[in-house]
């Protein structure tokens, strides 16, 4: 992608926003306008003929919502699918775009300056390689990991970092700077991969935590300050190898 254009579509049935949103792809030089739609039915044949990379897609449209436009989308098996930047007046659709996988979510009346940041967002996926949801090369060091909360990628200190608890579509990320713990749409399997297996141990179908931040422990059960993990038997084997180490 380092010298190809992202090629994009605009669709909204407000001919105003549509114009506002082509005229912003315009001026971007790393983006090109191949579509422009009033129509989510249209876009969709559209989208089934044509590469695109990425669609700036209002919600609240006749016949076809831009949500349903996006679940059609991310059912699609077999290609790879377009990004998603919804672009909107009503801000309760977010948590739904958000586990659609959109990149990001552009609240209306929105400037050219918030336009670039979310837009500047696909280079990094298409140039880096990074997936969403999932852990990258690029998200990961040794002091560090980067972690998707809502729109953004959110830098996290290793050191600072307790435990993951896994809860729902979500997992929770306790932080020793923070009272309460940051929210993130992604997996329990995917934050073990991300974290360095050095430091980091899963003893909980729910928990991973950080063996550095342990404070006592007894046969079945681990102390991380206010914390407290049950060891479960899948996982009490690999813990008490650790255990075995550390005692000695």
């Amino acid at each position: 992608m380092k010298d190809q254009k992202v090629k994009c579509i605009a669709v909204d049935d407000e001919p105003l926003a549509l114009a506002l949103v082509c005229g912003f792809i315009e001026q971007t030089n790393f983006l090109e306008l191949v579509g422009r739609f009033e129509n989510a039915i249209e876009a969709l044949g559209f989208i089934n003929q044509h590469k695109v990379d990425l669609i700036f897609l209002d919600i609240q449209m006749p016949d076809l919502s831009g949500m349903e436009l996006a679940r059609i989308l991310d059912g699609k098996k077999g290609t790879e699918k377009p990004r998603l930047i919804f672009t909107t007046a009503y801000d309760q659709f977010a948590i739904e775009g958000y586990k659609l996988s959109a990149m990001d979510y552009l609240l209306k009346p929105f400037g050219y300056e918030e336009f670039l940041k979310a837009s500047s967002k696909i280079l990094t996926v298409l140039q880096g390689n990074v997936q969403e949801n999932k852990p990258s090369p690029d998200l990961i060091s040794h002091d560090y990991i980067f972690i998707k909360i809502e729109y953004q990628l959110v830098k996290v200190m290793l050191k600072d970092i307790i435990c993951v608890e896994g809860y729902k579509d979500y997992v929770k990320v306790h932080l020793k700077s923070k009272t309460h713990p940051l929210l993130s749409l992604t997996s329990l399997k995917n934050m073990e991969e991300m974290l360095p297996k050095e430091t980091f141990m899963r003893v909980h179908r729910s928990y991973i935590i950080s063996l550095d931040h342990i404070q006592s422990v007894t046969k079945n059960q681990v102390s991380l300050g206010d914390i407290q993990i049950t060891v479960s038997d899948m996982y009490k084997e690999n813990f008490l190898k650790f255990m075995n180490k550390w005692m000695n």
